[in-house]
């Protein structure tokens, strides 16, 4: 069995991931104490996947909880402070723990890789999560690294450096990451309000978290422990990017998604559930992947349904789409976003006190800028290059037709 280590950290890492691991203990059948309390045997198949077997029968997540609080619903040791989390505070407390995670990997009889869960606009899920990211790099160069990273927005806080931390993070998960799936709390703004018709603030943990969890991370793990599903493994899953190492941030959609009053009025056929996961509302990054081309797409069905059917309706998006898929994804609205917030601030030199008080040289910072904007031109080098190549097709079939 191929074993996945589960990493949360920081106030938000730690929240999603609790309720992660409610939903997956519930697709396990295995209740709170470790008991397995299911109905299937199908249940317990692939159940190694994220989960130990203790000896007394029970069964343990395969988990590293970390932060720099103890009180992680009420606020996170690392201040808001990347340079706290990956260079003061959580560099003193990084070794203990690494030995966490060599320990529970040891445990592993193959090892398939890691997925960290975390934020990136706080202090201790940004600054001591990208250490930790790059600290298992060191030590584990061959195995899959995959990141649920959670990109700030104004709309949902209002803690004016976090487009310092998310920049000066991004700037390590270019280089650490394998694959990092983009959960944007500007898009998940816009859906509770626009598709949910949430109209109160009492969303903000808890309908964000129930939404990363069962529509991100578990239909991602879908395919790799339960035993009805296609197999599929993570390096899989980044196997077609392999000719731009830097370009694995994924836009990530999700179906359905229906407001509680209209659920009842809603079909899960397999071509409503296609619309809406290819639909702009229903993406989980704040751009507009009309906008931009696909490079690469792959689509998880989960549910009793027609695998023809499922195949039919992937050929029809393509046909119906083919302007929009190339051979990767779009998309630098959202690098675009948090680099122009990023750089508004540190011309001013706002706030840099923060951060050079902790050790960290400024010219941390122009790298970390530099490095977005780099990136944001390399998204945008090869999406312009594959729209050139297309004019250059449609122009000799023109000169083709002429001449016949």
């Amino acid at each position: 069995m191929r074993e996945i280590l589960h990493v949360q950290g920081g106030q938000c890492g730690n929240q999603i991931g609790s309720k992660f691991w409610e939903v997956v203990c519930d697709e396990h059948g295995i209740d709170p104490t470790g008991r397995y309390t299911g109905t299937s045997d199908l249940q317990l198949e692939r159940v190694n996947v994220y989960y130990n077997e203790a000896s007394c029968g029970r069964f343990v997540p395969r988990a590293v909880l970390m932060d720099l609080e103890p009180g992680t619903m009420d606020s996170s040791g690392a201040g808001n402070n990347w340079a706290k989390g990956h260079y003061t505070e959580g560099a003193e407390l990084i070794d203990s723990v690494l030995d966490v995670v060599r320990k529970e990997a040891e445990n592993c009889d193959c090892l398939q890789g890691f997925q960290v869960c975390h934020s990136l606009g706080g202090g201790t899920g940004s600054g001591m999560g990208t250490l930790l990211i790059s600290k298992i790099r060191e030590e584990y160069p061959d195995r899959m690294m995959l990141t649920f990273s959670v990109f700030p927005s104004p709309k949902v806080s209002d803690t004016v450096v976090e487009p310092y931390n998310a920049t000066l993070s991004v700037h390590q998960l270019v280089e650490n990451a394998d694959e990092c799936m983009v959960l944007d709390n500007e898009a998940l703004y816009d859906i509770c309000f626009r598709t949910l018709k949430l109209t109160t603030p009492s969303w903000v943990v808890s309908v964000l978290n129930a939404m990363y969890c069962v529509g991100i991370l578990s239909a991602n793990k879908g395919c790799l422990n339960v035993p009805w599903a296609t197999e599929l493994r993570s390096e899989e899953t980044c196997s077609e990017p392999h000719s731009f190492p830097r370009l694995h941030f994924f836009m990530v959609g999700f179906a359905p998604l229906t407001s509680r009053g209209s659920q009842q009025y809603r079909a899960l056929t397999v071509p409503e559930l296609t619309q809406q996961m290819w639909d702009s509302k229903n993406m989980m990054c704040a751009a507009d992947p009309r906008h931009g081309r696909y490079l690469t797409a792959s689509a998880m069905f989960r549910g009793k349904m027609s695998t023809k059917e499922v195949d039919e309706q992937m050929i029809n998006v393509q046909n119906k789409n083919s302007s929009y898929f190339v051979e990767w994804i779009p998309n630098n609205e959202m690098f675009r976003r948090v680099s122009e917030q990023f750089t508004a601030m540190f011309r001013r030199k706002a706030f840099l006190h923060w951060y050079t008080g902790e050790g960290m040289d400024e010219m941390e910072f122009t790298e970390a800028e530099s490095n977005m904007n780099d990136l944001v031109s390399e998204y945008q080098q090869y999406q312009d290059a594959t729209a050139d190549e297309e004019l250059e097709y449609e122009d000799e079939e023109e000169e083709d037709v002429q001449d016949m």
